[in-house]
C-alpha cells in the first residue's frame, strides 16, 4: 500500500469541506457499494457456480448464507474495533481482507474453497460497514454537509441493489462467474488509494468483547447448519442435532458472557426496552422476506423459466428502483403519519406480497411477476428508514452506535435465515419429500411454503409493532 499523503483535517462547522473529506465520501460509497452489489450478484450466478463446482442446493445456500452470516455476527464489534484502530485504518484493513477474499473466491477450485473464502469476504464487509460512516463522520462536522453525505451514502447503497443482479447476469454471461468475484479487485484497489490521502483518524478507548463475538459465531453457524442441513439430510440426523445442541450451548453462553462482561457489544438492558425489541424483530422479519424473495426468484428465473443470467438480473431493476424511490419517500411519509403507522403499513405491504407470490408457477405471465413484485419493493423500503430512526430515538445517544450496529446484525441474520430456510424447504419439496420439484430440481412447492412461512412472520410482527410501539 502507498504510503500515507497527510490531508487536512476534517471539515469545521460551515467550512467548505476539504479535498480529504470528498475523498473519505467517495471512498466510503465504493465500500458500500460493493459489499452489497457482491451479495446481490451472486444470487444471479448461483446456477452457474452449481454447475461448475457441482454444489447441489446446500452448496448454494452456503455461498450466501457463509458471507451474510459472518457480516452479520462480526458487525457486533466491528464498530469497536473501528473505534480502536481509527476509521480509516479499520476500513483499510476491511477493504484489504475483503479484496483478497474476492481473489480467493474468483480461484476457489472447489464449492468448499469457495465457501471459505465467502466467509473471510463477509468478515471483511462486516469491518467497511461501520467504518465507512465512521469515515463520513470523521470528514464532516458540519451536520448539513454530513446529513447530505450519508444520504448520498444511502442512496449508494440502494442504487447497487439495482445495479448488482444485472452486473451479476452480465459478467456470468459473457466471462463467467468467476469474474462476479474479479471485479471486486480493481474497486478495492481504487478504495485503498483513495483512502492512502484522507486524514489520519483518531482512536478510541474501546473495549473488545472477544466471548461474546465468539459465541455469537458459534451460535449463528450452528443454527444455520442445522437449518441448511435438515432439508438434506433429515432433521432428525445426528450432524443436525448436534448443530441444533451447539446453536443452543453457544446462545446459552453468549447470554452468561455479555452478562458478565464490563462493556459487553450486546448490553441485554438494551434487550428488554420494548421498542428496541420489536424493532430487532421488525427487522429481522423485513429482510427475511427481502432476501428469501430475492434468493427465490433468481432460481425460479434461471432454473424454472430458463432465462438467461442477463434476463433473470433486468427482472430485478423495477424491483430496485421501487426500493431507492421509496427509501427517499419513507422519511417525509413518516413526518406525516408517524413512524408507527409507516413501519406497520411497510411491513403489512411486505406481507402481502409474501402471500401474493405464492400462485407463482412456471407458466406465470412476466409481466404480471413484476407487478406482484412491487409491494416488495415498496414494503421493506417503506419500513426500514422509519424503523431505524424509531431505534436511535429509543436509545440513550450514547447507546446509539450499539442499537444501529445490534438492529443491522439481526437485519443481516434474518436474511441468512430465510435463505437457509427456504433453500432446505426448496430441496424437501416443502416438507413433501420433494414433492412439486420440477427437472431442475427447483420445488414450487418448497417455494410456495417458505413464501407462506416469511408471510406469516411479517403479519406477527406488524402486529407487535402497531400493539407495542409507543405513538409519535
Amino acid at each position: 500500500m502507498p504510503t500515507a499523503v497527510l490531508a487536512p483535517g476534517p471539515t469545521q462547522a460551515g467550512a467548505r469541506p476539504t479535498r480529504s473529506a470528498h475523498l473519505a465520501l467517495v471512498a466510503a460509497l465504493l465500500g458500500f457499494a460493493v459489499i452489497t452489489i457482491d451479495v446481490t450478484a451472486v444470487n444471479i450466478a448461483l446456477p452457474d457456480i452449481r454447475d461448475s463446482l457441482h454444489g447441489g442446493m446446500a452448496g448454494l445456500q452456503w455461498v450466501v448464507d457463509s458471507y451474510t452470516l459472518m457480516f452479520a455476527a462480526l458487525m457486533l464489534s466491528a464498530g469497536a474495533l473501528a473505534d480502536r484502530a481509527g476509521a480509516r485504518r479499520a476500513y483499510v484493513w476491511g477493504v484489504g481482507v475483503f479484496t483478497a477474499a474476492s481473489l480467493a473466491c474468483a480461484l476457489a477450485p472447489g464449492i468448499g474453497a469457495l465457501i471459505a473464502a465467502r466467509v473471510a469476504q463477509g468478515a471483511g464487509a462486516a469491518v467497511v460497514m461501520p467504518a465507512s460512516l465512521a469515515l463520513i463522520r470523521q470528514a464532516y462536522d458540519d451536520p448539513r454537509r454530513r446529513a447530505r453525505a450519508i444520504a448520498l451514502w444511502t442512496v449508494g447503497g440502494s442504487a447497487s441493489v439495482a445495479v448488482g443482479p444485472v452486473l451479476g447476469g452480465v459478467l456470468t454471461e459473457t466471462a463467467g462467474w468467476r469474474s462476479v468475484f474479479l471485479l471486486n479487485l480493481p474497486v478495492g484497489a481504487v478504495i485503498l488509494v483513495l483512502l492512502a490521502r484522507v486524514a489520519r483518524s483518531p482512536r478510541r478507548p474501546a473495549p473488545l468483547d472477544l466471548a461474546g463475538q465468539v459465541t455469537a459465531v458459534l451460535a449463528l453457524a450452528g443454527l444455520a447448519f442445522a437449518v441448511i442441513e435438515g432439508g438434506h439430510l433429515g432433521w432428525g440426523s445426528v450432524p443436525v442435532l448436534t448443530a441444533f445442541a451447539v446453536a443452543v450451548g453457544a446462545g446459552l453462553a453468549f447470554h452468561r458472557a455479555e452478562k458478565r462482561h464490563p462493556a459487553p457489544m450486546v448490553p441485554l438492558g438494551l434487550l428488554r426496552q420494548r421498542p428496541v425489541a420489536v424493532a430487532l424483530a421488525v427487522g429481522f422479519a423485513v429482510n427475511a422476506g427481502f432476501y428469501g424473495v430475492t434468493f427465490l426468484l433468481g432460481l425460479y428465473y434461471q432454473q424454472l423459466r430458463g432465462m438467461s443470467g442477463i434476463e433473470a438480473g433486468l427482472m430485478f431493476v423495477p424491483l430496485a428502483a421501487f426500493i431507492t424511490g421509496t427509501n427517499l419517500v419513507s422519511p417525509r411519509a413518516a413526518e406525516r403519519l408517524g413512524r408507527r403507522t409507516v413501519i406497520v403499513l411497510g411491513q403489512a405491504m411486505l406481507a402481502l406480497a409474501m402471500f401474493a407470490l405464492v400462485p407463482l408457477n412456471a407458466g406465470t405471465p412476466l409481466w404480471l411477476v413484476l407487478v406482484l413484485l412491487v409491494p416488495t419493493g415498496l414494503g421493506g423500503a417503506f419500513a426500514v428508514p422509519a424503523l431505524t430512526a424509531q431505534l436511535l430515538d429509543s436509545v440513550p445517544g450514547e447507546r446509539a452506535g450499539t442499537a444501529s450496529g445490534l438492529l443491522n446484525s439481526l437485519r443481516q441474520t434474518g436474511g441468512a435465515m430465510s435463505v437457509a430456510l427456504f433453500g432446505a424447504l426448496l430441496a424437501s419439496g416443502g416438507g413433501g419429500g420433494g414433492a412439486g420439484a420440477g427437472a431442475s430440481g427447483f420445488s414450487l412447492s418448497g417455494m410456495h411454503t417458505g413464501l407462506v412461512v416469511a408471510g406469516v412472520t411479517l403479519c406477527a410482527t406488524t402486529a407487535l409493532a402497531a400493539w407495542l410501539l409507543p405513538r409519535d
